[in-house]
């Protein structure tokens, strides 16, 4: 009778992919297959996302860009799993401050009686600077 690989244990279907993603990092991690210090895990997301950038320079087809995509995401789970971080918790917290700043831009464009559409990006990209900006006089 055969016994059942380390990564099968894990119910794939009952967690998001990226909670899957910390579960098999745990499980790899505990018969030693993990970065012995954090600056593994940077490498391995700049050596993933150099990649990813090459294939979208390559003019790559979806497919495998969507692969390359999937290595970031992974690899910043892993990120997120070496420095204690929920990655859901993390992108709601940045989903919310997206919010916040992109309504600030937007704000300010209408009080000026303009629309975003009509206006330049480096004017958004300004108003972004100051909605950041504000965030942090606050904090």
């Amino acid at each position: 009778m055969s016994e059942r690989r380390l990564l099968d244990q894990l119910d794939n279907d009952a967690v998001s992919g990226l909670e899957l993603a910390i579960e098999m990092q745990k499980k790899a991690s505990s018969v030693g297959f993990d970065w012995t210090n954090i600056d593994g895990v940077f490498d391995k997301i700049h050596e993933e996302l150099n990649e990813l950038q090459h294939e979208v320079k390559q003019g790559t087809d979806k497919a495998k860009c969507i692969d390359e995509f999937g290595d970031i995401l992974f690899a910043c789970c892993n990120l997120a799993r070496h420095l204690d971080i929920d990655p859901k918790t993390a992108i709601d917290s940045t989903n919310r401050k997206f919010y916040r700043r992109f309504n600030y831009v937007e704000t300010r464009v209408v009080s000026t009686g303009k629309t975003l559409e009509g206006t330049e990006l480096s004017i958004l990209d300004s108003l972004w600077d100051e909605a950041k900006q504000l965030e942090k006089r606050h904090e």
